[in-house]
């Protein structure tokens, strides 16, 4: 981000008549160890005849002493400087070692360099009680110095006093109230008494309108402004000064210009110097103006800017279109939490607490944005070495032609508040999808929980433990027995539905199902944690020969394709044929009929309805079986979430995927062929 501010800052004294004035010492040009870029500065004094010499006082600051050698009727001082506003972390330093923790001492050397910061005066009565109160149990010197610093904001209230001079301490802690150059005398002197060595530093606060409101804490000013300014800056090894602004609680950042930091108020004053006996009108003006402002998030760009983008835009693709130029572009823009962004999950790790929520809230705004009537998914995403399982992933489906590909966007549920559906529910939900596709209701077979393994599980622990604290070491493991346990292994855990599209010439498009005959008396899943489509027992089902196994085949992604069939044409596939197996054999290898080899699962699992989609070959059977999917939820009144499969590659399909990577929610964005579709 570029953000260039220009500041001006006039003062002026008007004298009654023609006197005599003595040389001016000014102290209004950014000092040598101010971090905020300084692009350009200019200093004007009125009258023009004078003599202008550029000096540096005992600490380093830069003084203008100006000597006005005629007597005069006004003295002004103008100030211009233009600022890059770049950010400033106030934190970014290191300590030394020996002074990572408070209290420390400084050693001799450093100690005699530092003495004209280290004296403190003589602490009046309120001073020494204020000092005994202190809390001074040992911590970090930084959340020293911060809960310092948020002290005496808390005690001092801030009033803008228009007197002359600097309170003493003693002043500002019997009113508890001061202006800023008195709070930050004030701190100090806190310091020092302390054993830290302290300056006082004046200097211009910048102060810009947020882009955004603050969603949970004072928003700041609500107009750019500017103004003189008073703070403390402590010495601290390593570190060097660090700004300490009392007024405000905070640590001097990118808006904090210090001019001139020095050990007592007086030798930091902006302008010093005396003249003849007059009446004097004194007036100053500051005002600081935005002078380069480069687009950013918090603020983007204007309604005006977007048009006339959209407009070049436009204007390329008829160009790339005159010359028969084919490009797509997508995107990979991410996102980060704006409330925690310290979180191992938003610097380092790729899943975390709280980003699998905030990224089903931003898939779903992603939904509204680009695809009304899209389909959600859950599924899942990259497995990398060494992580136990692949991560999760949300993809947005929806159809190029503007069909809905799912309606009621209501019938998907979020995963929080959890419905917390039972198995009930999932049996309830299976038989309506069943009616829907025009199978009969018993096609959905119940899927257990394999008893005989969990048993031999259960007998290889040690005797003296239980299910529940069960002291297994991998704690997947451990979480995963404790579950398997609690739910029941004479239970069902969900519902299988067999099925696949099948298409002939003379029949069209219609759906199989069979059921499926195992030597075990019910439909045992693989043992495991995953969805319950990711765990059929395939290998228990008869046995085929390589050349007979239906295998799900894809279509080439760059065939020919017609249009996707309308919404309603979809519904009104209904045909269907049910296939029953034969029993298995009794021993030996044979060629047995058993073509379904695919299946639907629904599961209640995590608080939610799961619909786990088999793998299809073309985009039309996946659009036909989701719309029996919501038909079927919009009749039971059960919202769900639809995982396993995601839709065959097809252009009569676009995709939005929402993943997590290491710091970030990663979206990638949908390839576009044109300027329209981008944007």
């Amino acid at each position: 981000m570029t953000l260039h501010v220009a500041l001006t800052h006039k003062t002026s004294y008007t004298y009654d008549r023609l006197i005599g004035v003595s040389p001016q010492v000014i102290r209004l040009r950014p000092a040598p160890h101010a971090r905020t870029p300084i692009i350009s500065y200019s200093l004007s004094i009125e009258p023009k005849l004078h003599f202008l010499n550029w000096q540096q006082d005992p600490f380093g600051n830069f003084l203008a002493r100006v000597v006005i050698p005629e007597k005069a009727e006004k003295l002004e001082v103008t100030v211009d400087l233009v600022a890059d506003m770049v950010v400033i972390n106030p934190f970014d330093f290191f300590v030394e070692e020996a002074v990572k923790d408070w209290p420390f001492e400084y050693d001799a050397d450093l100690a005699q360099d530092l003495k004209p910061y280290l004296a403190p005066a003589k602490p009046g009565p309120l001073l020494s009680a204020y000092l005994a109160r202190l809390d001074r149990r040992s911590r970090t010197t930084i959340d020293f110095l911060c809960d310092l610093n948020r002290q005496l904001q808390s005690d001092v209230d801030y009033l803008i006093r228009m007197e002359p001079g600097v309170q003493t301490p003693e002043e500002t802690l019997a009113k508890r109230s001061g202006s800023c150059r008195d709070s930050a005398w004030l701190m100090v002197q806190v310091a020092r008494n302390l054993g830290l060595a302290a300056r006082f530093v004046s200097g211009y606060l910048i102060q810009l309108a947020p882009d955004v409101k603050s969603l949970d804490g004072p928003s700041g000013t609500d107009v750019d402004f500017t103004d003189l300014h008073a703070w403390a800056e402590i010495y601290v090894p390593g570190a060097g000064w660090i700004g300490l602004d009392p007024t405000s609680g905070l640590l001097a950042g990118e808006g904090h210009i210090p001019l001139a930091a020095t050990p007592a108020p007086a030798s930091a004053a902006p302008i010093s110097g005396s003249h003849e006996p007059a009446e004097v009108t004194f007036d100053f003006k500051m005002s600081v103006t935005r002078m380069k402002e480069s687009p950013r998030v918090t603020k983007p760009y204007t309604e005006e800017q977007w048009q006339a983008i959209r407009v070049v835009g436009e204007k390329v693709d008829e160009r790339l279109k005159a010359g028969d130029v084919r490009l797509s572009m997508g995107g990979e823009p991410t996102f980060v939490s704006i409330d925690d962004m310290e979180g191992a999950e938003w610097n380092t790790a790729a899943v975390g607490p709280m980003k699998r929520r905030l990224a089903e809230d931003l898939a779903r705004r992603l939904q509204t944005r680009f695809a009304p009537g899209g389909l959600l998914h859950y599924g899942q995403g990259k497995w990398y070495p060494g992580e136990q399982l692949p991560r999760w992933a949300f993809a947005i489906y929806w159809r190029t032609d503007g069909q809905a590909l799912w309606e009621k966007p209501e019938l998907i549920a979020r995963e929080a508040p959890p419905q917390q559906p039972t198995v009930a529910d999932a049996e309830r939900f299976a038989g309506a999808l069943c009616r829907t596709l025009g199978l009969p209701e018993t096609s959905a077979m119940a899927a257990y929980e394999d008893a005989g393994h969990f048993a031999l599980v259960e007998q290889k622990l040690p005797a003296n433990v239980t299910i529940e604290d069960n002291k297994l070491s991998d704690p997947a493991e451990r979480a995963r027995i404790v579950s398997v346990f609690d739910r029941g292994l004479d239970r069902p855990t969900s519902f299988v539905l067999p099925i696949q599209a099948w298409h002939t010439q003379d029949r069209g498009r219609r759906w199989v199902t069979e059921r499926w005959a195992l030597r075990r008396d019910k439909l045992f899943l693989v043992p495991g944690d995953s969805p319950a489509g990711f765990r059929l027992p395939l290998g228990s089902l008869a046995w085929l020969a390589p050349l007979d196994q239906p295998h799900v085949l894809p279509r080439d992604p760059f065939s020919p394709k017609p249009e996707l069939p309308e919404r309603r044409t979809l519904m009104q596939r209904r045909r269907t044929v049910t296939l029953e197996a034969p029993p298995p054999p009794a021993s030996g290898p044979s060629e047995i009929s058993g073509s379904v080899r695919t299946a639907l699962a629904i599961e209640p699992r995590d608080g939610n309805l799961c619909v786990f989609m088999p793998p299809l070959e073309d985009a039309e059977d996946y659009a036909a079986l989701i719309a029996a999917i919501e038909e079927t939820a919009a009749g039971t009144g059960l919202s769900v979430h639809v995982e396993g499969y995601t839709p065959p590659s097809d252009p009569r399909l676009n995709v939005i995927k929402v993943t997590p990577d290491p710091g970030v929610i990663e979206v990638n964005i949908q390839p576009a062929s044109n300027w329209g579709e981008a944007v």
